[in-house]
This record gives C-alpha cells, sequence and structure tokens, in this order.
C-alpha cells in the first residue's frame, strides 16, 4: 500500500528533471538514465558520459526543424559522442540560438533498437514544462539514488485524475452568486478551476466556457492574444444570463508552460507564426488536456454544454470524454492590431471559427 502509484513515479521523475537531476528507468536487465537537457549543467553531463554511450533524443517536431531524418515516428535519437559539449547539446534543442548558431550538425541519427526510454524522457521534459530534449544513457551499474521508472508508466504519463478538493463562495463583478470550486491532479501537478455562477441546473444545457490560463492576457493586458478578452466577455455574458460555469484550467501556453511561452513569442518576433514557433521548440501546435475539463464537469454532475468557444478540438474532445455539446456559443472579441495576424494563424492552421 505503500508503493509509489505509477502517476507519482512520474510527477517525482518531473520534478527531479526541473532540478537537473538524472531519472532511471528499468526493462527487464537494462537500465537507462535520463537527463533534460535545458537543466543539464557540465559536471553531470561528464558524469552520464563516463557511464556509457548516451544518445540526445528530441521530438519529432524538433528532428524537422534540423533537417534531421526521422526514423521513430515521434521522436528522432542522435548518436552525441564524447567531444559534445553541455553548450552544443542546448542550441541543439533551444532554438533560441539558431540564429547563432546555425550549422550545429552533422548529425547522426540512430535507427532501430529500444526507443520506449526516449519516448518516457521526452513525456516528462513536456510534464516538467522543459524543452523536449533528454540525453539518454544506457548503464550497468546499480540504480541507486534515483527515481526509477517502469515501462508501463509510459502509458500513465498522458493519464491524469482530478478530485475536487475545495470549494467557497465568492461574490464576483459579475454576479454575487459565485462559488469557486478547486480541483487537484493525483500527481501533484497544477490545480485546475471551476468558476460557478449561480444555480445552474445539473439537468439542463450548462453556458460553459473552457479557458486554458494566460498570465499575459488574463493578469497583464497582453495584446499579443485574445484570452483576457475572452475570459472577461465569457464571465460577462454568464452573469447576464445568470447561470454557468467557467472552467480555469491551468495549461499556460497551449500546455508548454509559462517559459516556452516566452520563447515561442521571440521566436514570433523573428517571423515565424504561433504554430511555426511551437513546432521550433518541438512542441505539437497544441499540448493541451481538454479532457481534464471533461471530468471537472461532470464531477460537479454536469453532462450537456453550451459551450463558449470558437475551437472545434474543444466541442470534440467534450463529446469523445461523455459531455454533449448542444449549443457553440461563438467568442469573437478581442483582436486588435497586435493579435491580428495570430488571430489569422488560429483560423488557417488550428480551425478555429472566427
Amino acid at each position: 500500500m505503500l508503493a509509489l502509484t505509477a502517476s507519482e513515479r512520474l510527477a517525482r521523475a518531473a520534478h527531479d528533471l526541473r532540478l537537473g537531476l538524472p531519472v532511471a528507468v528499468r526493462m527487464g536487465a537494462q537500465s537507462w538514465l535520463l537527463a533534460a537537457v535545458e537543466t543539464l549543467v557540465s559536471a553531470r553531463w561528464a558524469g552520464l558520459q563516463a557511464l556509457g554511450d548516451p544518445a540526445l533524443a528530441l521530438s519529432a517536431r524538433r528532428g524537422q526543424v534540423l533537417h534531421i531524418p526521422v526514423y521513430d515516428g515521434d521522436l528522432v535519437r542522435l548518436d552525441v559522442g564524447n567531444t559534445a559539449s553541455v553548450d552544443w547539446l542546448k542550441a541543439v534543442a533551444d532554438p533560441s540560438f539558431d540564429l547563432e548558431n546555425p550549422m550545429k550538425g552533422p548529425f547522426h541519427p540512430r535507427r532501430g533498437g529500444e526507443t520506449l526510454p526516449h519516448r518516457l524522457a521526452l513525456k516528462l521534459c513536456k510534464k516538467a514544462h522543459l524543452l523536449p530534449a533528454a540525453l539518454v544513457v544506457p548503464i550497468t551499474t546499480p540504480l541507486e539514488g534515483y527515481t526509477i521508472l517502469q515501462p508501463s508508466d509510459l502509458e500513465a504519463a498522458s493519464r491524469l485524475k482530478l478530485s475536487k478538493v475545495s470549494s467557497a463562495r465568492v461574490p464576483l463583478e459579475v454576479s454575487k452568486l459565485g462559488h469557486v470550486h478547486v480541483f487537484r491532479a493525483d500527481d501533484g501537478s497544477e490545480e485546475h478551476y471551476a468558476v460557478e455562477i449561480g444555480a445552474p441546473k445539473r439537468d439542463q444545457p450548462l453556458l460553459a466556457r473552457l479557458h486554458s490560463a494566460c498570465f499575459t492576457g488574463d493578469l497583464i493586458g497582453s495584446m499579443k492574444c485574445d484570452c483576457g478578452p475572452q475570459l472577461r466577455a465569457a464571465l460577462a455574458q454568464i452573469g447576464i444570463e445568470g447561470a454557468g460555469v467557467l472552467l480555469y484550467m491551468n495549461q499556460e501556453g497551449r500546455g508548454i508552460g509559462l517559459a516556452n511561452k516566452m520563447r515561442a513569442y521571440s521566436l514570433q518576433d523573428q517571423g515565424f507564426d504561433t504554430v511555426e514557433a511551437n513546432h521550433r521548440l518541438g512542441f505539437e501546435d497544441d499540448e493541451r488536456n481538454f479532457e481534464l475539463g471533461a471530468q471537472m464537469l461532470k464531477a460537479l454532475g454536469f453532462s450537456s454544454l453550451r459551450l463558449m468557444t470558437n475551437n472545434p478540438a474543444k466541442i470534440a474532445k467534450m463529446e469523445s470524454s461523455g459531455i454533449k455539446v448542444v449549443e457553440r456559443v461563438a467568442l469573437k472579441v478581442g483582436e486588435n492590431a497586435h493579435n491580428a495576424g495570430y488571430l489569422s494563424v488560429k483560423a488557417a492552421k488550428s480551425g478555429h471559427l472566427l
């Protein structure tokens, strides 16, 4: 009963990577150490090199940017050798250095062999909101002092379970009848919030908004996106109708975290659009998990929605998660001279109904 669950092992491993510590994965008689490139320091790199033959794992998106053949579907593996420096590894992983170091190759991609440790390493980097780039080193030394993962943990990396931990009445500007419910993930990661206004009936379609956290747009008034205006417009509409729920999901930057979002903004200043910037960083267009919103709605007793969104992917995920969307309520606000291109890309590349 005291053994760690898969979710707990993954959470501990992701935290270790953020600290710059390696983690281990064991498959039968084989073992590997995994280390995130972003938090790697020279002393630990030297220690990893001394243990075995390291490979650098990158996402297929980053591999495509660097014109590396993608042999393993969603990732690439590169021979590193004993001459690579930490600075070189970080330059390969981080597109912020692409203009300063345009000639990083030649690269020597690996083919064949086991890829599960590399795939797990990239999943953990994303979970830790680090750049998806990791060193994977086969080892024969005893696994002492490391968080040890199992092969089956890869499947658990994509599963989270939320539980409601608290709620309280919170009078709001749009309605004095506000309640905030706090949900916590079983892996101890970000909490998510449901703002319930009025007394929405559980047996009727709920006016709802799934809103992803946006520090820049929601809090400091950034004009690079339409998030802040959408948040305020959604709350105002729920207040006017007298009942509804706004889910505030802590999935900053389409799920890549604020630090990577700022990296993406910097790449946008170089001329790349939102999607291109995410790909250069090694991420997909959108790394969010909307199924978490469905979990929250079910826990609150709702099964059908009038969903305020311009994003068909949210509708599809609600439907596939057992929440019926009976109506899409358009939310077209917040366009300005600074975000017109961003909104055009959302429509053209992400299918938003703008």
